[in-house]
Parts: structure tokens; C-alpha cells; sequence
């Protein structure tokens, strides 16, 4: 996505920048572990593939990314207008992992699991009878274990759920507009079919495997609910979060001390 292209998240905790082409090397040697590449389903690639899907990510409407670095030095203090622009901030031994969101459209009726109790808590979260729901699926990764079990993960997580609270309207919206044969109020060349209001994420959804005892529980623990108990044929069990509010990410800052969050302009 281009929406955070130029934007960086700090905390206390951490510091979120945009997925860049620097950050590239770092991140394929990461790819290159085989548990790596288990929990995160993927195939090992080049480098020359990894400079490409760096690219896709960036641009491609329906992935919005974030690197996951070390907080900034207490005693750092960076203005807005000049923001993060020192490669020490983001340099390769300050990168932890990264967080995802996956944005697709729903149909009525896509939804397998009709028992669930969290089906009606998407009825009217910015969609009508017949009008897609847009669902972001969330992904994290602390890649090396020097760094996990250090609250990044739960760091990173919370962070990235304030700034999709923030720029849910944009997020969407960009995604909307990238995707072929959907159109909605405020494009251009709008159809007679369009939506009459800005549609809004239904839920947030993530996908754990089932023996994935510690990233079920940092989940769990930020109110993401299990839709079954059974895992599906990859074994990975589906946890959803739905209504989530400003009161609910103040609630998640407080309770694990994230303080000073603010976003800054990425000038790297």
C-alpha cells in the first residue's frame, strides 16, 4: 500500500517504518530459516525475488506492511517536519520483524463457519445485504529468537491495530480503489451498483497454527476469538477480532505501558 509509504509509527516500545528496498538484505536472510518459512507458509526466494516482492507489497492495494525496529533512543528527539531520516534508526541489526494486513473482500454467505457466535457482529460494520465485507487478515513475525519473548510482537501488534483504527477510512479506500470490478462511493465514473457509504473493515482475522501455544495467547490476550476449535487442513486454527474501537486500543496502550505513540514522516 501507498499509505504509509512516507510514515513511521514510535513508541516506547518500538518503531514501525514502511517496508523499504533497504531493508531487503535483512529481511532474505531472515526468509532463508526453515522454521521461518514453516510459520509463515512461504517458499524461500532470491534476493533478486525479494527486491520484487518488496516492490509488489509497496504498491499492491491490498497489503499494508511495516517493519518492526527497536524504539528510538530515549534521549532522541525528532520534530515531525524532519522525522526519521538517521539509517541508524532502521539500520539492519535494529530490524525485529515485521506486522501485515491482508485486505479482501467477502461475500454474503463466503463465510464457512455459519455456527459461529461472532457471525452477527459483522452485520452492519459498514456493509448491507449483498455488499462485500472488506477483511483484513493481520500477520507478525519476530524473526530472530534474541528478539522474541522481549514484548516487540505485542508491542509492534497493538501499535499497528491503533494505526488501522486511525486510517481505516484510507486503508479501505485505497483498497477499493484497487480492486478490479469493485467500485465505491467518491471513485470516479461511479456506477449505478455502488455502495452509498464508505465501506469499513468487518473484522480482523489470523490464521496461528494450532501448536503455536505463545502467538495464540498474545492473540487471545488482545481479544481475538477463536471462530472453532478445530484447526483447518493446514492445521492452523482461525481467530477473529470484530468492533474494535478507540477506547479499546487507549485500553491495550495503558495496560502494557506503550507510551509516547505518535507517527512521524519516513524520509529514508
Amino acid at each position: 500500500m501507498l499509505i504509509n509509504e512516507k510514515t513511521a509509527v514510535s513508541s516506547s516500545k518500538d518503531l514501525l517504518v514502511p517496508y523499504s528496498r533497504h531493508h531487503v538484505p535483512r529481511y532474505h536472510e531472515w526468509m532463508k530459516d526453515p522454521e521461518i518459512q514453516e510459520a509463515t507458509a512461504s517458499e524461500p526466494l532470491s534476493l533478486d525475488e525479494e527486491y520484487a516482492m518488496q516492490a509488489s507489497w509497496r504498491n499492491d492495494a491490498d497489503k499494508l506492511t511495516f517493519i518492526i525496529c527497536s524504539p528510538l533512543p530515549t534521549t532522541t528527539e525528532v520534530q515531525p517536519e524532519t522525522a526519521i531520516s538517521d539509517p541508524r534508526f532502521d539500520a539492519p541489526e535494529m530490524m525485529v520483524g515485521d506486522v501485515n494486513l491482508f485486505l479482501r473482500l467477502e461475500e454474503d454467505g463466503d463465510d464457512d463457519d455459519d455456527d459461529s457466535d461472532n457471525e452477527s457482529e459483522t452485520s452492519g460494520r459498514g456493509s448491507s445485504a449483498g455488499t462485500p465485507h472488506v477483511v483484513g487478515e493481520v500477520e507478525l513475525m519476530v524473526a530472530e529468537k534474541t528478539n522474541q519473548r522481549k514484548g516487540f510482537g505485542r508491542a509492534a501488534l497493538i501499535c499497528f491495530l491503533k494505526y488501522i483504527l486511525d486510517h481505516e477510512d484510507e486503508i479501505v479506500a485505497e483498497f477499493l480503489k484497487g480492486t478490479r470490478g469493485y467500485y465505491y462511493h467518491g471513485s470516479e465514473d461511479t456506477p449505478p451498483t455502488t455502495t452509498t457509504c464508505q465501506p469499513k473493515l468487518s473484522y480482523l482475522v489470523v490464521k496461528i497454527g494450532q501448536s503455536n501455544t505463545r502467538s495464540l495467547a498474545l492473540f487471545e490476550s488482545l481479544a481475538f476469538k477463536r471462530v472453532t476449535e478445530k484447526p483447518n487442513i493446514f492445521g492452523e486454527l482461525e481467530l477473529r477480532r470484530f468492533g474494535l474501537g478507540a477506547d479499546d486500543v487507549k485500553d491495550l496502550l495503558d495496560r502494557y505501558d506503550i507510551r509516547g505513540y505518535r507517527e512521524l514522516i519516513y524520509e529514508r
